[in-house]
């Protein structure tokens, strides 16, 4: 079975729901089960993606991805977390990510024929595998930066480089990428997201109606999907789908507001690379 992978650089907020929150959030974004990692469900992708084909190829739109009485000819994965922004107090924000993410990135790159496979880096608790030197402020939190030997930054960013569309945006990639303990970046995996207050005011009065909170990504999120073919050639499907005019996708939602943006670069294993 032939895969794909498209890589997800948020461009906007992004709100993938889940349904009304039991605590001070009244939205939450969704979560993995286990890990508690913010996730686009790959039905909300699916979706999306879908929409994205009625725009370019109508015709294609329901055989590439169904419909309720028929299963399409491609198969959606969530779209997993790869790299977080999170503010930074020592400079600009970093890219912050874990060993466990960066594990399973590769895996996913093994099942879709891709390469270079990132190493995974061992980083103790309380440290940060990063640039630079001395501590690393992140939110609320102090990391004592740890860079040696200096090649894992640069070989883990030629990695993830081919993720992301826009050069400037890969160039900038080694010098904020983070990589910190599982345990550490579950913390900003739970707490680190935006939280948005929204209101419904009244036409005549503009008296608040109702008060909410949302919980959102931040723009600059990287995220992954990996899309599966049922035949050999139903990837092919995905060629025009992000011309170099249109390489974007809204999925979440929010759409009125202006959520959900994500710039799209799509990989494939028979183009040895990045289309």
């Amino acid at each position: 079975m032939k895969t794909a992978m498209l890589g997800l650089l948020a461009e906007t907020s992004v709100h993938p729901g889940s349904g009304r929150g039991v605590g001070v959030v009244d939205l939450p974004v969704a979560r993995e089960t286990a890990t508690d990692y913010p996730v686009l469900v790959g039905s909300s992708l699916k979706g999306a993606l879908r929409d994205k084909m009625k725009t370019t190829a109508p015709d294609e739109a329901e055989i590439c991805f169904g419909n309720p009485q028929e299963a399409g000819n491609l198969m959606v994965s969530d779209g997993r977390l790869l790299l977080l922004p999170v503010r930074s107090l020592t400079g600009s924000y970093r890219w912050v990510t874990c060993r466990h993410l960066i594990e399973r990135f590769g895996r996913d790159m093994a099942r879709a024929g891709l390469g270079p496979k990132p190493d995974v880096p061992c980083v103790e608790q309380g440290t940060a595998l990063t640039a630079g030197s001395g501590e690393l402020f992140l939110d609320e939190r102090q990391f004592s930066i740890v860079n040696e030997p200096d090649d894992r930054l640069p070989a883990l960013a030629a990695a993830i480089e081919p993720m992301l569309l826009h050069p400037e945006t890969r160039a900038r990639l080694p010098d904020q990428i983070a990589v910190l303990n599982d345990n550490d970046f579950a913390w900003f995996g739970r707490y680190g997201l935006s939280i948005q207050a929204r209101n419904r005011l009244e036409g005549a009065t503009k008296r608040s109606e109702s008060l909410w909170f949302e919980e959102t990504l931040p723009p600059d999120t990287v995220m992954y999907t990996l899309i599966s073919g049922r035949t050999d050639d139903a990837l092919g499907a995905l060629d025009g789908l992000f011309p170099d005019a249109d390489p974007y996708l809204q999925a979440g939602g929010n759409e009125t507001v202006g959520q959900g943006w994500f710039a799209v670069r799509t990989r494939r294993a028979h183009t040895g690379g990045s289309q």
